[in-house]
């Protein structure tokens, strides 16, 4: 084993690490009965960290 195999990472150092670079989660979901689609949810979403460099998608109220 090496090092980089043995290391264990916090839930918070993760969470950390992938807000800083930005998430982004896709999906479908499809309830279907007898062949007949019922509900269909389709899931886009991008999770990420706010700051300076990457400014929040609205305006900021004074």
């Amino acid at each position: 084993m090496t090092v980089v195999e043995r290391r264990e990472v916090a839930l918070v150092d993760l969470l950390d690490r992938l807000l800083a670079g930005g998430v982004v989660i896709t999906g479908d979901i499809t309830l279907r009965i007898a062949d007949v689609d019922l509900v269909r949810i389709d899931l886009n979403a991008l999770i990420s960290s706010v700051n300076a460099q990457v400014p929040a998608p609205w305006k900021e109220s004074t």
